[in-house]
């Protein structure tokens, strides 16, 4: 017996009902990757088989296996990100790169997640993170006039995607949406003190279970709190994030506790993520590892660690990198309420 019936969207009446933000993709696509190649981006294709999927603890791969010529057999993931390999390209001497990388996700379903789709990812060179802000708002504004409207809207939200950026940072958000102070559970070098977290959130009416860690609290703040309260009537960064939240990102200067990590949010929809790039190796093993300790104790598995990746930073010069969600781009430009209503074969 089949799980689900065949997806309709090959019948021609239903196709003519969704032809038209289809079509608005492609007009998207295209001025953004006019818009990468007038600055001087090279636009990249990488491999989506890959040793590693990604080391992030609640991010789920699909699984393959490698045959060779003589029958040996390796495991193989498809890759959650293409974020590794650019990092390789940018240790290659690539200095200006973007790609519209296709990406799968395990465990994901929902209006605004599907198993498999686009992620827009740029990377710059000797550039602070500050740059891909304006880069941010660039593509925002870029969509929106190469869809043909001035503002988006989703589960009755509205934003203004030419308004100037609300930047707000995660302390201020903890504080001014759920009272709480998350500094005060954070210790000089960035060790997060998980009772402290969870005494001050139960305090505030949040739920905490008794089995939560830090990092299970404090995604449960900026998810009940938080995200609903960002980018609207403008789009928000969300900036300056824990260092326990930020495996991948360098420490900001004047506060070794946090990250240089944003995350931009339009109409309460986080659209992306980006990073003041860390590129010392032995620094990132330890977080990957500790990544993966935290995926095996909450689901039993781990996902080994890319060592071409890790000796790759070693050549890599700094740099700061975004991903953005093309698909929810495309989604808040064309008013769709699904992500399948913008996917050309869901």
């Amino acid at each position: 017996m089949r799980d689900s019936a065949p997806s309709p969207f090959w019948r021609a009446d239903v196709h003519q009902d969704r032809r038209p933000r289809l079509v608005a993709r492609g007009r998207i696509t295209a001025a953004v990757r006019a818009w990468f190649a007038a600055r001087d981006f090279i636009e990249v294709e990488t491999t989506a088989l890959q040793v590693s999927p990604g080391n992030e603890t609640h991010l789920h791969a699909f699984a393959t296996e490698l045959i060779g010529p003589a029958g040996d057999r390796s495991r193989r993931y498809l890759h959650t990100s293409p974020e590794f390999a650019c990092k390789k390209l940018l240790a290659a001497g690539e200095r200006r790169l973007f790609t519209l990388a296709r990406v799968w996700r395990n465990r994901e379903a929902g209006p605004l997640h599907h198993p498999e789709f686009t992620l827009l990812e740029w990377y710059r060179a000797n550039a602070p993170y500050e740059a891909l802000m304006d880069d941010a708002a660039a593509i925002i504004g870029l969509a929106a006039e190469a869809a043909g409207v001035r503002r988006f809207a989703f589960r009755g939200r509205a934003c203004d995607p030419f308004a100037p950026f609300e930047r707000v940072t995660v302390a201020e958000a903890f504080q001014r949406y759920a009272g709480v102070d998350i500094m005060a559970s954070l210790a000089a070098n960035g060790d997060a003190d998980c009772a402290k977290l969870a005494a001050d959130v139960s305090a505030a009416g949040i739920r905490v279970a008794d089995d939560d860690a830090w990092s299970d609290i404090f995604s449960r703040v900026i998810v009940e709190r938080v995200e609903p309260a960002l980018g609207s009537p403008a789009p928000s960064i969300l900036c300056e994030y824990p260092i326990a939240e930020a495996a991948l990102s360098r420490r900001t200067a004047d506060d070794p506790r946090l990250a240089e990590r944003f995350e931009l949010y339009v109409c309460g929809v986080e659209l992306a993520n980006a990073f003041g790039e860390l590129t010392d190796p032995v620094e990132q093993r330890a977080r990957l590892d500790s990544q993966m300790d935290a995926k095996q104790r909450i689901y039993g598995e781990r996902y080994p660690v890319d060592e071409d990746f890790l000796a790759a930073l070693a050549h890599m010069p700094p740099a700061s990198g975004a991903a953005l969600g093309f698909d929810r781009l495309v989604m808040l430009a064309t008013g769709a309420s699904r992500i399948e209503e913008v996917l050309w074969t869901p």
